[in-house]
């Protein structure tokens, strides 16, 4: 009885360092930040308790309204665009073919690209007298430039596409590991009965990559929940609030304003939502 004991604790040893650290720098964070959304806190006087005040604000907040639509349209672009786009890419250079490896690794650098260095670019990109306006103004598409990312119209769209650019390289690989488990001869019997590619594609391969597109879908939606980088260094929220998300609401409630309390309720509201997102994740999976 004894041995066994020792046994089920010597497991229980090696976990207590990741569990101390997990501890350290998340659930007490977390739980800290719970508190202090029932707060008012300024960093600089003293927190005082201000019960459902945060929340009620947020409530009657129409600025957290518009970044929370702002937040579920990227959900409803960016992730159909980040599901379907990387599997048709992946399926595109699963072949032995010559330069594919080149393509596959150019498909993939934006991954290891800092995502400033790639945002500041693509603002050059996007400026009035930049490359892609001026690809526009010599082919006649245009007459004048267009304002990417100073037209409140277009500038949240625009944030979108180096969102999915930087993206697709990284759930294309996520497919190319499952193309890897599809048998070879499932494909070679279908394509001996005589079946066109496309409806090898639409019949066999992509219901056999259902499994990849739940995480996908659950993995670019969760991205999409906390886009920061791309909002702060493009357009700062603006124009006219039009890019503002919830995670950047939440930075300058926090380090702009010095609001923590109506920050923490926020980042509590948020977290919310990434749960929700988790279950999500749970439930198309198939797990318990």
């Amino acid at each position: 009885m004894k041995r066994w004991t020792l046994e089920r604790r010597t497991p229980l040893l090696f976990l207590l360092p990741a569990c101390a650290v997990i501890g350290a720098v998340v659930l007490y964070p977390a739980l800290r930040v719970l508190v202090m959304s029932f707060t008012d806190y300024n960093m600089i006087n003293p927190p005082q308790a201000v019960g459902w005040a945060n929340y009620e604000r947020l409530w009657a907040d129409p600025l957290f309204w518009s970044a929370l639509g702002n937040t579920a349209l990227y959900l409803i672009v960016v992730v159909p665009v980040l599901v379907i786009a990387p599997a048709l890419l992946a399926i595109l250079v699963n072949r032995a073919l010559p330069g594919l490896a080149f393509f596959r690794a150019a498909l993939y650098l934006p991954v290891v690209t800092s995502l400033v260095i790639s945002a500041l670019v693509w603002k050059w990109l996007y400026a009035e007298q930049g490359l892609l306006n001026t690809v526009l103004l010599s082919t006649g598409l245009t007459d004048d430039p267009v304002r990417f990312l100073t037209e409140p119209d277009h500038a949240l769209f625009s944030v979108m596409a180096v969102t999915v650019w930087s993206g697709l390289g990284y759930y294309m690989v996520i497919y190319l590991a499952g193309l890897q488990s599809i048998p070879s001869q499932l494909l070679e019997v279908a394509e001996v009965e005589g079946v066109s590619r496309r409806q090898q594609i639409q019949h066999i391969i992509l219901p056999l990559l259902k499994p990849q597109m739940a995480v996908v879908a659950v993995m670019s939606g969760m991205a999409s929940m906390k886009v920061f980088e791309e909002v702060y260094v493009m357009t700062q929220g603006g124009p006219l609030d039009s890019t503002k998300t919830l995670v950047f609401h939440l930075y300058e409630s926090a380090f702009v304003d010095f609001d923590m309390g109506y920050a923490a309720a926020i980042g509590v509201v948020l977290f919310v939502l990434t749960l929700g997102l988790s279950l999500l994740n749970l439930r198309l999976l198939g797990r318990p």
